[in-house]
């Protein structure tokens, strides 16, 4: 049978002519002639703001449907209708049955039989825009990018989303007699002001309060970050310290969030000596800052710092999503100058090879880098307010509509939550290293090519980090997909056989990592072959699963790597690196909107 080809360059001009009130005409001839090219939906046309152009290449890449799946979908997509329908006329009880949807899932939703017929033609018609997305025929970029648009417009459309249409909201306007409305406009006017949805109640959390509260002393600091030394709670200490390094594109207390959900306590509790890097929010003075300045200054001068501190020759180091990026980097410099800092390496959901980088990918071309190249490359800043709302986008209806109903249409405050107060924590960062980090790890991925790059004038080879090394990623995790970061464990090939441990953990990227070991959450798996087959469903085949943190499998097998314990040092810092201020410090306090985006 015959491909169903759609036309991207008429899509194009229908597009075109048709955002223009005085086209209409011509704006529905091309609907027409979508429809009879087997393109229903006009999906090219509406994919033609999405996809970014360059001079040598179509706007819209080549698109088509299989005949025999379209036929499918349409065929299930009536055979559900009709299901409903009969339900709605014939079968009350069933069109009153609770709808499994957390968005549908107040008993107003069945109690009002019109609003039932609603949600549930939406979930039907949801799912099949989502199969057709799914259906396309295209490069895996493209596919990626249809699935994605149409996924932003499915779930934008639910009638959840609407005053008009849900059933909640309005019971609820009714019982405050307007009120609700009222509050909600005012959370919106609110809102539109900061540039952003309140997804907690801000006033509920200070940093350094009930936020980041172990107990510390800022040792070291630069024009890039603070270096923060903990208390220990231990008699004797494990001879290396441990140094954290978090994502530098968020402030550092995903680490040290409340005492019971805290990596930081747990290391401290485990007999560590425990350093860690609070990035600077950068502001209009840091904004001609480089990659090389963030490895530079930032893992480099905290390893170099540490083992001043402590006399330890070596450090066990552990690195949080870009975080691990810029450390493996780091060491990789260090290594190449003849150096060999560290006793092991932990990458904790990060990426060195970028082949699988997830959903991320979809938002990166050439066109895009170069954008960004253009106007924050040679000086400027990518605001944190912009890479925070991107991230929300990835998962929208927990991350937007579900606060534009709560917010906006029920006129309510959001919970007080400490993980969503540290999510809308941005944090911006200096265009001329964001520019590089886009091109050469996303874009091209030279990383993981010896020598390809260079960094603080040294050629990268990561092969040349041979340290122990524990990998762990989270199997829903969509910013690190889980088989991305088992191939950048396997871009480590200067580790010794037997001394690359890799770890999957359940649940996603936050979550997944910050398992607290004392509530016995979740999973992971491990397996227990040597080395890392290459395929990564082979090794998932020959994986076990555990149950509870991975916090605990990572602690013993740090624990197998210390060689000795020590009195726990009395005194934070040296003679050279005497204590600056209490934890958590001042970087960690400047907000982003305190720091001007402009070049």
């Amino acid at each position: 049978m015959r491909s169903v080809r759609v036309d991207a360059m008429k899509a194009e001009k229908n597009f075109s002519e048709s955002s223009s009130a005085e086209s209409a005409p011509v704006a529905q001839e091309g609907a027409a002639h979508d429809t009879q090219s087997g393109d229903p939906f006009g999906l090219a046309s509406w994919m033609r703001w999405w996809m970014p152009s360059t001079p040598a290449t179509p706007a819209v890449p080549g698109l088509s449907i299989s005949p025999q799946r379209l036929a499918e979908l349409q065929d299930g997509y009536m055979k559900a209708m009709t299901a409903i329908w009969n339900d709605f006329v014939a079968h009350p009880e069933r069109a009153s049955a609770a709808i499994a949807d957390p968005r549908f899932s107040d008993p107003s939703w069945q109690e009002n039989s019109v609003a039932s017929f609603a949600a549930r033609t939406y979930l039907v018609n949801a799912q099949f825009l989502n199969e057709l997305a799914a259906s396309v025929e295209a490069d895996p970029k493209t596919q990626a990018r249809v699935r994605f648009a149409v996924s932003q417009w499915v779930d934008a459309t639910a009638p959840s989303n609407f005053l008009a249409l849900n059933p909640k909201v309005q019971k609820r306007l009714l019982e405050t007699k307007g009120g609700s409305l009222t509050d909600g406009l005012r959370n919106l006017l609110g809102d539109v002001a900061r540039g952003k949805i309140s997804q907690t109640d801000e006033a509920a959390f200070q940093i350094g309060r009930n936020v980041a509260t172990s107990e510390g002393m800022v040792v070291y600091r630069n024009e890039v970050i603070e270096l923060i030394q903990y208390k220990p709670l231990t008699s004797k200490v494990r001879a290396r310290p441990l140094l954290l390094i978090p994502p530098c594109i968020n402030k550092f207390y995903i680490m040290d969030l409340q005492p019971e959900n805290s990596l930081v306590r747990y290391c401290v509790e485990r007999g560590n000596t425990v350093f860690l890097i609070s990035w600077r929010n950068p502001g209009s003075e840091q904004r001609l800052l480089t990659w090389d300045d963030y490895v530079g200054q930032g893992p480099i001068a905290a390893i170099d710092a540490v083992r001043a501190i402590t006399g330890s020759s070596k450090v066990h180091t552990l690195g949080f999503c870009v975080g691990g990026t810029l450390l493996a980097t780091g060491l990789a410099v260090m290594r190449g100058r003849g150096d060999d800092p560290v006793a092991s390496l932990t990458l904790m959901t990060s990426l060195l090879d970028f082949t699988d980088s997830g959903i991320l990918d979809i938002f990166i071309d050439e066109t895009h880098v170069r954008m960004r190249e253009q106007t924050i490359g040679r000086g400027g800043l990518m605001p944190g307010r912009d890479l925070a709302n991107t991230f929300s986008s990835l998962r929208p209806n927990d991350l937007v509509w579900n606060y534009v109903v709560n917010n906006y249409l029920e006129g309510r405050q959001p919970p007080a939550f400490d993980l969503l107060y540290w999510n809308q924590d941005s944090t911006n960062l200096p265009g001329p290293m964001y520019a590089w980090y886009l091109r050469n790890t996303y874009l091209e991925n030279k990383l993981v090519v010896p020598g390809k790059v260079s960094t603080c004038g040294v050629p990268i080879d990561l092969g040349r980090i041979q340290a122990p090394t524990y990998v762990f990623a989270a199997r829903e995790d969509h910013i690190v997909p889980w088989r991305g970061a088992y191939l950048s464990g396997r871009a480590l090939t200067g580790v010794p056989a037997g001394q690359l441990r890799y770890v999957l953990g359940a649940s996603g990227h936050i979550a997944g990592a910050i398992n607290p070991a004392y509530k016995n959450r979740r999973s992971y798996c491990v397996s227990e072959r040597s080395g890392l087959p290459a395929r990564p469903d082979e090794w998932l085949d020959s994986a076990k699963e555990i149950q509870g943190s991975w916090w605990k499998d990572w602690d013993k097998w740090l624990a197998g790597l210390a060689d000795a314990e020590v009195d726990a040092p009395g005194t934070y810092g040296s003679d050279r690196y005497p204590p600056i201020e209490p934890a958590p410090g001042s970087y960690v306090l400047q907000r982003a909107e305190e720091a001007p985006a402009g070049g």
